[in-house]
């Protein structure tokens, strides 16, 4: 199967398995749908990405729970935390920007540096594949990246590949990260 059917394969796979938790409470800011500029302090949506409800949608969509999530850090605008698996670990960062402007090329520059090898539509409002099969997507004044490079080669039963699971957990994210 080629990169790309794959991609459509784990993209409808992510849908039909998971989402919000509490899709009746989706992270949002005093104005619904309106882009913040990063702040002194994450934001709820970024915040989100290491929480516990994230932890259980991403253990229900990829059927695996991770053993521990460590401590997430906020430095220089990126929220960051990392979830351990039996054999690795997925991290995963949210970049807060200040405007669409440094938005656009903070993630045309992660594209240059990690290998933007596959666009990925319908996803955020612009994603790719990385060289090593990570996940970045771009929405709002954010940059998540699902990095998969400390992952075994299969995770869960059935067996996922990492870019499999880094796919999975974007979608599973995005779906829940409504607002700025």
């Amino acid at each position: 199967m080629n990169r790309a059917r794959l991609a459509a394969a784990v993209m409808l796979m992510a849908l039909a398995a998971g989402g919000c938790a509490n899709a009746a409470a989706p992270v949002t800011t005093s104005q619904p749908n309106a882009a913040q500029p990063a702040a002194n302090e994450p934001s709820a949506s970024a915040r989100m990405v290491c929480a516990p409800e994230a932890q259980n949608d991403i253990a229900e969509a990829t059927g695996v729970t991770a053993v521990r999530v460590e401590t997430p850090t906020w430095n220089d605008h990126v929220y960051a935390c990392r979830y351990q698996y039996t054999g690795g670990s997925l991290s995963m960062s949210v970049k807060e920007l200040a405007s669409a402007a440094e938005t656009a090329s903070y993630f045309d520059g992660l594209g240059r540096q990690l290998g933007d090898v596959q666009r990925l539509d319908g996803l955020g409002e612009g994603a790719f594949i990385t060289s090593n099969g990570s996940v970045v997507v771009r929405k709002d004044w954010k940059v998540l990246l699902v990095d998969d490079s400390s992952l075994p080669s299969q995770l869960g039963s059935p067996p996922l590949t990492p870019a499999n699971v880094a796919l999975i957990v974007a979608k599973t994210i995005l779906g829940c990260w409504t607002g700025a």
